[in-house]
């Protein structure tokens, strides 16, 4: 997704002169081709986020496009009060792109574990907050948020996702995607969890569970009228993201399932449960140990839906 999403990244700045990429001393490999095409406008900040978010916020300010690059939680909470006070604030045109969303990378430890950044970005004025599950998913969201004038955070995953869209073109990324119809319940996925909350579908499918799986490129706003319709017609409503269940897609949800006059869903939260990981391990071994496989998805919606003792 990451090489696809900066290979994008190189396409769009050779008919842009406006735009800067930023990265905070990695990236090394990825953003090589883009650094040896366009020199002048590729900037190593260093380690050294917080300077990197106002640079970036004073270069848009003369009328450019700039990305910003780095791990999971090091573009957004390290640098919260410049992303605040210089992006935000000033509706600047930064793009923050964090690659290693949720648990990608496990065996760094939780300071490496990206569980709260959908949350933080979602509370800022006029961010809007993109979260990917495919490659197609991350070009699609790539052109929209090259077409905003304005801030935008694009969580991505570490590499080597499931091509889930290759039949499905993403036509709109405000949209929810229907990834598979389904009669009994509604799962909403946002990231690269998707590919474990289908392959959790197809089992519950053999199990004569039928369930409906869409994927939620855009969080922040979140496609509305969607939830909505799901609230109407289902009893059970999930949602699985690899991130904490308080403020993140569970609530973004919840807060649209609560405004509804008629809502007969009864929604339940598959995350992160309001921990930290204190464990380190590789990132389907962390996946399993919270919850997130695609084994330990079935399980619960099987038990919420009173299916398994």
């Amino acid at each position: 997704m990451r090489n696809t999403f900066v290979s994008g990244l190189e396409k769009l700045a050779e008919n842009d002169d406006h735009l800067f990429l930023m990265t905070g001393d990695l990236g090394f490999g990825v953003l090589d081709g883009f650094a040896q095409k366009f020199p002048e406008r590729f900037i190593n900040a260093g380690i050294s986020e917080q300077n990197m978010v106002a640079v970036a916020a004073g270069i848009a300010l003369e009328g450019n496009s700039v990305y910003i690059y780095s791990i999971g939680n090091f573009p957004t909470m390290r640098c919260l009060e410049q992303i605040r006070n210089d992006v935000c604030y000033h509706n600047a045109n930064v793009k923050v792109v964090s690659v290693g969303a949720g648990l990608s990378y496990g065996q760094l430890g939780m300071s490496h574990h990206a569980t709260e950044d959908i949350a933080i970005m979602c509370a800022l004025p006029n961010m809007k907050v993109f979260s990917p599950a495919d490659p197609q998913e991350a070009i699609a969201v790539l052109e929209e948020v090259h077409r905003l004038k304005g801030p935008a955070y694009v969580r991505l995953g570490k590499g080597r996702e499931q091509n889930i869209h290759a039949d499905m073109p993403v036509e709109n990324v405000y949209d929810a995607q229907e990834i598979k119809d389904g009669s009994d319940a509604c799962i909403f996925a946002t990231g690269a969890i998707l590919s474990e909350v289908i392959t959790a579908a197809d089992a519950l499918g053999k199990k004569g569970v039928s369930v409906k799986v869409n994927s939620i490129l855009s969080i922040k706003p979140i496609d509305e009228q969607v939830v909505w319709n799901c609230g109407k017609q289902y009893k059970w409503v999930f949602t699985v993201e690899e991130h904490n269940v308080i403020g993140g897609l569970g609530s973004a949800v919840a807060e649209v399932l609560a405004s509804m006059p008629d809502n007969r869903a009864r929604l339940f939260r598959i995350g992160m449960q309001d921990q930290y990981s204190s464990i380190v391990g590789s990132h389907d071994y962390l996946r399993d140990y919270y919850g997130l496989s695609a084994q330990k998805i079935e399980e619960k919606i099987l038990t919420v839906m009173g299916m398994r003792s």
